[in-house]
């Protein structure tokens, strides 16, 4: 049986972690540790994938600097084919974020002009047509600005079309392709913004808001409470395992994401599909890295804790 194909066009950047080793103290010189390495909406999610048996390829732009370089080679040493363009004379994007000693963020900053520059002139290439018509499905994130986000999905008219928030500030960016995605990954704080709701309203709300602005189906995230996910069917909610011995939540949401749309391209049903990508991020969170190693054995295990979806009334 043949390996399904994703195309995955958004962020693959730098990325670098500070953690604080004691209570946070704001305004303040806090000791922690710092981490740096080559990351992104859906770089992270793919290098997923292509652990649960997808072959893939990616999309990006980079600059002609050091870290554009790293990138290049985390792409290679990935096994993922890149598509990529460098632009000689720019500096790479790149994200900084700081969490606190339970691996929960505090704040993040994201120096990431090239790509409201360049994605929208790279997807004007027939390259970019090219590479969508020989893929299975296509995965996007809100790196991209609204322009290139309408090409995307204009390319991946036919075939699914996953998608991954990335931030409150830039999933707003989604709302005019929202009928032609057919999965997008978010968080509550995310969910409210492109829902244009208050955040108490809930994620019920939000699912059924989103649904009626043509999303088919979405999953909420909320840090290490219940999951909620809404389809063609309904709302319904997840409970994720405890984790034991937290090391960093970072990574934890793109591997939901990458190992969901893995199972998906592989026949699963999307709830069932959702059930392995919650225990992904499990095992994301309590591994130092943002893209964990994942056996099946491991897999299969903390799959068994995850229990079976619950409609919400």
């Amino acid at each position: 049986m043949s390996r399904p194909k994703l195309l995955a066009i958004g962020g693959a950047h730098v990325d670098r972690r500070g953690q604080v080793s004691g209570a946070y103290v704001p305004g303040a010189s806090n000791p922690g540790t710092m981490s740096e390495d080559v990351g992104g909406g859906v770089f992270n999610a793919l290098r997923n994938a292509v652990q649960r048996g997808v072959d893939a390829s990616l999309m990006s732009v980079r600059g002609g600097d050091a870290a554009g370089d790293n990138v290049a080679r985390a792409i290679a040493a990935a096994g993922i084919e890149d598509l990529s363009v460098t632009f000689l004379d720019r500096v790479s994007p790149s994200y900084t974020a700081l969490v606190d000693r339970d691996g929960e963020v505090i704040a993040g900053l994201a120096d990431m002009s090239l790509y409201e520059l360049a994605f929208a002139r790279q997807l004007r290439r027939s390259k970019a047509r090219e590479a969508a018509t020989a893929a299975d499905a296509v995965l996007t994130d809100a790196n991209l600005p609204a322009d290139a986000l309408a090409r995307v999905a204009a390319f991946a008219a036919g075939k699914p079309l996953f998608a991954i928030a990335i931030s409150p500030a830039k999933v707003v960016r989604l709302a005019g392709v929202l009928g032609s995605v057919t999965c997008l990954f978010m968080n509550m704080r995310e969910a409210a913004g492109l829902a244009a709701l208050p955040q108490e309203a809930g994620a019920p709300a939000f699912s059924r808001r989103l649904n009626e602005l043509g999303l088919k189906a979405g999953v909420i995230t909320a840090g290490s409470g219940a999951l909620t996910g809404f389809d063609g069917d309904g709302v319904f909610t997840i409970e994720p395992p405890r984790v034991d011995g937290m090391a960093d939540a970072t990574g934890a949401g793109d591997a939901l994401a990458g190992v969901t749309i893995a199972a998906m391209l592989a026949g699963r049903p999307f709830r069932q599909a959702l059930r392995e990508g919650i225990a992904a991020a499990v095992l994301t969170v309590a591994s130092p890295l943002a893209v964990a190693q994942i056996s099946d054995r491991a897999l299969k295990e903390t799959l068994a804790l995850v229990p079976e979806a619950e409609v919400v009334a």
